[in-house]
C-alpha cells in the first residue's frame, strides 16, 4: 500500500482519495462518449420512423417487373387504364383526368405526401423539390401557346398540384407566352422569365425560357442542401448534386442539339455544380456537338454512364438515349443510399425514385399503346 500511495505522490496527487476522485471524473467522461457514440446513431434514425413507416406502407404498392410485364402485354390504351383502376393511387385520377395527367397528378401526390411527412432537417429541400410541379406546369402552358393548343388541350396539360396550380389555370385562355409571363406577375417566377424573354424572342425558341426556370429550380435546391451535417443531409446533398449534374448535361446536350453556342448556355447553367465544376461545364459548353460535350466528360464518371448511350445517339439522332442514362444513373445512386441508409433517409429517397420511374415506364406505355401495332418487344426495351 506504501509503495502504491508513493507512485501517486510522485505522480503529482497529494493524496489516494484525490487520486480516485479524478480516475472516477475520467472514466465518468469516458462513459459518458461511449454513451454518445452508442446512442447517437439511434438519436439520428428516430426522426425518421414515422415519415419511413408511411413510405414503406405505400412501397408494397409499387408495381413489381411481372405486374409491370402484364401492363407492357395489354391489347390496347384501355386494358391498361382497367389494370390502374385495380390499385387505389391511380384508380381516383384514371376516370378523372387524360392518362397522361392521371400519372403525373399521382406522382405529384406523392412528392407532396413526402414534402410533409418529411423530418424538419431535411424538410425545405422537399419543399423545393414539390416546386418542380409549377415548373412543369409554366412550362406545359408556355409549350401550348407555342404549339397553338385550345382551352381543353391546354388544361389536359397542367397537373393539379403545386403552389400556383390555380393561377396557372386561370392563363390557359392567354393568346401567346407574352400574356402567360405578365398574367405570372407577382409570383416568384416573374422576374425568371421576364429576364429570358429577350433571349426567347431572338432565338425564337423555348430553350431560354425552359432553362432559366429549370436554373432558379436547381439553384434553390442546392442551396437546401448547401451545409450538410450528418449523414443523412450528406446523402441528400450527394443526390440532388447528381441531379444537378444531371440537368446541366440534359441542358449543354439539347442546346449543342439546336446548334448553340456557349454565350446562348451560360446564363442558363449551374456553374456550382456537383462533380462538374465550373471549368469543366465551360468546356462542355464550348464543344462543337454532342459528341464533343461526351468526349469532353472524359476522366468523370459520366464517360462511362454516357458512352454506350453515345452510339444510339449516333444511329438515331436523338439525345433521348443519352438523357435515359443519366436517368438510369440517378436511379441507381437512390437504389444505393435506400440500402446504406434503411433508417435515415434511404427509404425517402428509394421511394420517391422509384415512383418516378414506375410513372415514367406507364407513361411510356401508354404512349405505346397509343400506337396501333407498336411491338411488345420494342416497347420493353424503352423501359428502365
Amino acid at each position: 500500500m506504501a509503495d502504491i500511495s508513493t507512485i501517486i505522490t510522485s505522480l503529482g496527487f497529494p493524496s489516494m482519495e484525490s487520486f480516485l476522485g479524478v480516475l472516477f471524473l475520467v472514466l465518468a467522461v469516458v462513459g459518458a462518449i461511449v454513451v454518445v457514440a452508442t446512442i447517437k446513431p439511434v438519436l439520428d434514425m428516430f426522426p425518421y420512423a414515422y415519415s419511413n413507416a408511411r413510405v414503406r406502407a405505400r412501397m408494397g404498392r409499387l408495381f413489381n417487373d411481372k405486374q409491370l410485364s402484364e401492363i407492357v402485354e395489354a391489347q390496347d390504351l384501355e386494358e391498361v387504364k382497367n389494370y390502374l383502376r385495380g390499385t387505389p393511387e391511380y384508380a381516383q385520377y384514371v376516370d378523372k383526368y387524360t392518362l397522361e395527367k392521371a400519372l403525373d397528378t399521382q406522382l405529384a401526390e406523392t412528392y407532396d405526401l413526402i414534402a410533409r411527412i418529411s423530418p424538419d432537417a431535411i424538410k425545405d429541400a422537399f419543399k423545393v423539390l414539390m416546386k418542380k410541379w409549377d415548373i412543369q406546369n409554366i412550362k406545359s402552358l408556355i409549350t401550348a401557346k407555342e404549339a397553338g393548343l385550345n382551352t381543353e388541350e391546354t388544361l389536359d396539360l397542367l397537373v393539379p398540384f403545386g403552389e400556383l396550380s390555380d393561377e396557372l389555370e386561370k392563363l390557359v385562355d392567354a393568346k401567346n407566352i407574352t400574356e402567360v409571363i405578365t398574367g405570372l406577375e407577382g409570383t416568384e417566377y416573374s422576374p425568371v422569365l421576364e429576364d429570358a424573354t429577350s433571349d426567347y424572342e431572338k432565338t425564337g425558341m423555348l430553350l431560354p425560357l425552359e432553362a432559366a426556370l429549370d436554373k432558379y429550380y436547381l439553384k434553390n435546391l442546392l442551396r437546401t442542401v448547401a451545409t450538410p451535417e450528418d449523414d443523412n443531409t450528406r446523402l441528400l446533398h450527394s443526390y440532388i448534386g447528381t441531379q444537378v449534374d444531371a440537368e446541366n448535361l440534359k441542358i449543354i446536350m439539347r442546346a449543342k442539339q439546336d446548334g448553340l453556342k456557349y454565350q446562348d448556355i451560360e446564363p442558363y447553367m449551374i456553374t456550382t455544380g456537383y462533380q462538374l465544376r465550373e471549368w469543366k461545364l465551360k468546356d462542355l459548353m464550348e464543344s462543337d456537338d454532342v459528341a464533343g460535350v461526351v468526349g469532353g466528360l472524359e476522366g468523370t464518371e459520366y464517360a462511362q454512364i454516357l458512352s454506350e448511350a453515345l452510339s444510339e445517339y449516333q444511329k438515331t439522332g436523338s439525345i433521348a438515349s443519352l438523357e435515359t442514362a443519366l436517368d438510369k444513373n440517378l436511379l441507381k445512386m437512390a437504389k444505393s443510399i435506400s440500402l446504406k441508409n434503411p433508417f435515415g433517409i434511404g427509404p425517402l429517397i428509394g421511394f420517391l425514385s422509384r415512383k418516378e420511374k414506375e410513372v415514367r415506364n406507364l407513361k411510356v406505355i401508354a404512349r405505346g399503346k397509343r400506337e396501333s401495332g407498336f411491338p411488345v418487344s420494342q416497347l420493353k426495351e424503352m423501359l428502365i
